[in-house]
């Protein structure tokens, strides 16, 4: 995904709030995990907004997000479990916009994308 635009309050949300203290990879990946963990409420509905290699999920796609992977597969990058028709599947968060989720979990969700579209890595 091209980089978009700089958006300062949410570089300074993100700065403050996820990595604040992480100096390493590890630390970094952590962060955004417990980060997320915190902020997004389950399940909620999100469309696929492109494909990806890491995924077998198609653009314009429908799924349920029910729950952020395990820990150890967020080391590098963040997925979440999807209910895909009768599947369940794991997915990149930055593959999924949220559709009707509450407040956290749309500012969660964005700062996400924000930092994976910026080109940020862990």
């Amino acid at each position: 995904m091209a980089r978009t635009k700089p958006n300062a309050e949410r570089e300074h949300r993100i700065e403050m709030e996820v990595v604040v203290d992480a100096y390493t990879e590890e630390e970094r990946a952590l962060s955004w995990y417990y980060y997320l963990e915190e902020h997004l409420s389950f399940p909620f509905q999100a469309n696929v907004r492109k494909a990806m290699a890491s995924s077998p999920l198609p653009a314009g796609e429908q799924v349920s997000v029910t729950a952020l992977a395990h820990e150890d597969l967020c080391r590098v990058g963040i997925f979440v479990w999807a209910r895909w028709g009768e599947r369940d599947v794991v997915a990149p968060l930055a593959q999924l916009v949220s559709l009707n989720s509450d407040k956290s979990t749309q500012v969660a969700v964005a700062d996400w994308h924000y930092w994976h579209d910026q080109g940020y890595a862990f």
